[in-house]
């Protein structure tokens, strides 16, 4: 999954559930998690090219739902009554009629089933994040063969304030 036009729906909640850094945080704190799993992905988003959807359950809640964007992800929180998987199923729709590719990350296993009816590739909760973990080592080697090579970089002559509203920049956070 590293194409420009490849389009990555993940429902929030259930990934969430599934990755054990998470549901530890969860907890303490879902907010923390839900911050965290944004985080990760931002990373993943910003690494891959690959444009991130974030679903997040809020069926129970009452009100008309929310879109938004942090760090260059689109966050979609559901209406209310709507389910997380009745998003990804409508969202699927909408963007498999633009001729993207529609990875689905959730392991609920009937949403799995009804995503790839809708034209999406399934990607489970171990797989994503098992992607993530690879695509940080692999960031993680490059940084480390160019500070071998002797290379100058802005990281080693910046201060971390700096670094940290660059980084901001990077993610689209003003």
């Amino acid at each position: 999954m590293n194409r420009r036009e490849d389009v990555l729906l993940v429902d929030g909640y259930n990934i969430i559930g599934a990755w054990p850094v998470l549901e530890k945080l969860k907890e303490q704190s879902l907010e923390d998690a839900r911050d965290k799993l944004l985080d990760m992905l931002a990373d993943y988003q910003g690494y891959t090219g690959t444009q991130v959807y974030v679903i997040f359950d809020a069926h129970q809640v009452t009100g008309l739902g929310a879109a938004y964007k942090q760090h260059k992800l689109h966050i979609v929180y559901t209406k209310e009554k709507e389910t997380a998987d009745e998003c990804i199923e409508r969202l699927c729709a909408e963007l498999y009629a633009r001729r993207r590719h529609i990875y689905v990350a959730t392991s609920d296993l009937v949403e799995q089933h009804v995503a790839f009816g809708q034209g999406a590739l399934r990607l489970s909760a171990r797989e994503l994040l098992i992607d993530i973990s690879q695509n940080r080592k692999q960031i993680e080697q490059s940084i480390g063969q160019e500070k071998k090579g002797g290379r100058n970089t802005l990281d080693e002559q910046v201060s971390l304030d700096v670094r940290t509203k660059l980084e901001r920049l990077r993610r689209g956070d003003e």
